[in-house]
């Protein structure tokens, strides 16, 4: 049972949102009122902040079963909607399940049941197979990026969830492009639109740097040492080019993350943290985090290889320029290769990108501590023991990611080594932890 229910203005005072967006602000009149909704805004005007408070409001605390469902196509989706829900502090259970999850684990989340649940098809369906848990109470239902949820073949599970859900009278779908078609399975009527996807996106600049030979990684270091410091994203279309491109950076001393499906969700998950943090400027990726993963705002996009649909350009871009802020995407054109038609910029060389950036030493370096939320740990004691017995100041502590069995934590490389010796193998709440840097 929930002992007490934030209302939505604590809820955004707890999260540091001092107002919310026209899109959210009316995303929260209409999802609350109507039955079916397809919200359409770019990635990162946050969309999930505009289905989740409607959704929480409509919650019957004295209901101990799942009463919303939330599929999405992605772990790092799902991680990122039960960490949302869990800083909204809103009293409510909410767990996130997943292929390559433990599960264990998922017995363990659903033995007592959360009142949000978030998976993906595949798991989501699995579950409902065994019938590890009653759909009776679930009323409301959505399908976040559904389109991608399509895309990466999960069509049959979404169809098969959908029919099992015998209650369900709310459908919210949410996208960052335009869908072609919205098949008839889901079995809308008539969905109310908000559509902002022509809002805040003229802040994007888009530029082709021409490589003069086929291989462009001498062009993409020349690029990077031009950007300085700026944090942005590389995209490729196949892991086996970030490991070649990864190999290259590593030659020339650039600290970066990789992302891509064929990495542990363990390698993946901290890959994003350290990006997150500060730890890593830059981070390698396929289309996987072309949407769907709570990353910082960055001030660039470079397309190692060429997108090869339009709507993976978009996904693609949309990752920088958000909520008006400014942002570039590179485009990389090697030797003699052809633009796609949806590219019409016009290409430039390298020179003509102007003067070298400044490009500083790693200024934050992240650690691990071997406790968690179900050490009964928090931020605060985090905090606490790295300001008193580490003896840093405000500036030196960065992001703090709180996880359940551990934690993560940035830190001014500068003070790491003093820092270690003064707190490692402390005591956090009633638990000793290891504190160690994370290579």
């Amino acid at each position: 049972m929930v002992q007490s229910v934030k209302n939505q203005q604590e809820i955004l005072t707890k999260m540091g949102i001092a107002q919310l967006n026209p899109m959210q602000e009316e995303a929260l009149k209409v999802i609350a009122n109507a039955e079916e909704t397809i919200l359409l805004s770019p990635t990162g005007t946050g969309k999930t902040i505009a289905f989740l408070l409607p959704i929480i409001k409509k919650l019957n605390p004295q209901n101990p079963e799942v009463q919303a469902l939330i599929l999405v196509p992605s772990r790092e989706l799902a991680i990122q909607i039960e960490q949302v829900i869990r800083e909204m502090g809103t009293g409510y259970k909410a767990n996130a399940i997943y292929g390559g999850r433990a599960g264990a684990k998922d017995k363990e989340d659903l033995k007592h049941r959360p009142a949000i649940l978030i998976g993906t098809p595949g798991r989501i369906a699995d579950h409902l197979r065994r019938e590890t848990f009653p759909v009776t109470d679930i009323l409301t239902l959505v399908l976040d990026e559904f389109d991608k949820s399509l895309e990466v073949g999960f069509e049959g599970e979404m169809k098969e969830i959908i029919w099992n859900l015998p209650n369900v009278h709310k459908k919210i779908l949410t996208s960052a492009t335009e869908p072609k078609n919205l098949p008839s399975f889901i079995g809308l009527r008539e969905p109310i639109y908000i559509n902002y996807l022509n809002e805040g996106v003229a802040e994007l600049a888009i530029k082709v740097v021409q490589s003069p030979k086929k291989d462009k990684l001498e062009t993409l270091g020349q690029l990077l040492q031009k950007l300085g410091s700026q944090p942005g994203i590389i995209f490729c279309n196949f892991k086996e080019s970030i490991e070649r491109v990864s190999d290259y950076l590593n030659e020339l001393g650039i600290q970066h993350g990789s992302f891509h499906g064929g990495l542990e969700q363990r390698d993946r998950e901290r890959a994003l943290i350290m990006f997150r943090n500060g730890t890593y400027n830059v981070l390698l990726a396929t289309d996987l985090a072309a949407r769907g993963i709570d990353v910082p705002e960055i001030k660039f996009i470079i397309h190692y290889h060429l997108p090869v649909k339009a709507e993976e350009f978009t996904h693609r871009n949309g990752r920088t320029a958000r909520m008006h802020q400014f942002g570039t995407a590179y485009i990389l054109q090697g030797g003699d290769e052809k633009l796609p038609p949806f590219i019409t910029a016009e290409s430039m060389s390298i020179e003509e990108l102007g003067t070298e950036g400044t490009k500083k030493e790693a200024e934050w370096q992240t650690l691990f501590i071997s406790g968690g939320r179900k050490d009964k740990i928090s931020k605060g004691d985090i905090a606490g023991l790295f300001f008193k017995q580490g003896s840093l100041k405000k500036d030196d502590l960065g992001v703090i990611e709180l996880k359940q069995d551990c934690a993560f934590v940035s830190v001014k490389a500068s003070k790491v080594k003093q820092l270690l010796k003064e707190v490692n193998n402390s005591k956090l709440k009633k638990k000793k932890v290891r504190i160690s840097v994370v290579e």
